[in-house]
């Protein structure tokens, strides 16, 4: 009888993942009634076991727009409160303008001190709100518009923010944008060990390190 062959490290995690989704989802906490259905709460999102809830045991988003992109920002969060989120909307609700680095700003200092696990910031472009996002520390802003850039940015580059530019993604693919960047967990690994290295940036300018030209 021949030797049974060694499970390689992918296939062990991706049988780890699918138990976990597997027992996750069929929790009651945090399921969607029935009246929920375009972004059900995902099961692979990580590591929920320490994610900041509300008082009743909800994962809570930060999301924030805008004049740009408020009224997909109303959709997505309506979206993902059905789907057994706690929203904390950090505004714009209306077409007149605000400047987008506050919104950004206002939804990466809750998901920095640890209000919220995950943010989402809506612009024209989002490349701006993840510009604003990434000067907070602690804070691994995405900007993404499709759903590989999405998957990519949460396994590979542990994204804790998803930016969105309103004026180039429909409805549609936003919320299934959306749905893939939450429902894809932070990849182990030679990933976190690399993340482990944007973080080292980020601490070594914290702590003043010498500018380039600087004697």
């Amino acid at each position: 009888m021949a030797e049974p062959r060694t499970p390689t490290p992918d296939e062990i995690r991706a049988l780890v993942r699918g138990i976990v989704e597997a027992t996750l989802a069929g929790q009651p906490a945090g399921t969607p009634g029935a009246g929920a259905s375009a972004v059900s709460a995902p099961a692979a999102v990580a590591p929920a076991a320490v994610a900041p809830a509300a008082g009743d045991g909800r994962v809570a988003i930060a999301i924030g727009s805008d004049h740009g992109g408020w009224q997909l920002k109303d959709t997505i969060a309506k979206q993902l409160t059905e789907a057994g989120y706690a929203i904390h909307d950090c505004g714009t609700n209306g077409p007149a303008a605000v400047d987008y680095p506050d919104i950004a700003l206002a939804v990466a200092r809750l998901v920095a001190d640890g209000t919220c696990r995950w943010g989402i910031v809506l612009d024209g472009a989002g490349i701006g709100s993840a510009m604003v996002a990434n000067k907070v520390p602690g804070i691994r802003a995405a900007n993404c518009h499709d759903l590989s850039s999405a998957r990519n940015s949460r396994e590979h580059n542990h994204a804790n923010v998803l930016t969105l530019g309103a004026r180039f993604l429909g409805e549609g693919l936003a919320l299934e944008v959306v749905k893939v960047w939450l429902g894809t967990a932070w990849g182990p690994g030679r990933h976190a060990e690399r993340v482990e290295k944007i973080s080292q940036v980020e601490r070594t300018y914290a702590a003043g390190a010498p500018r380039g030209g600087a004697a």
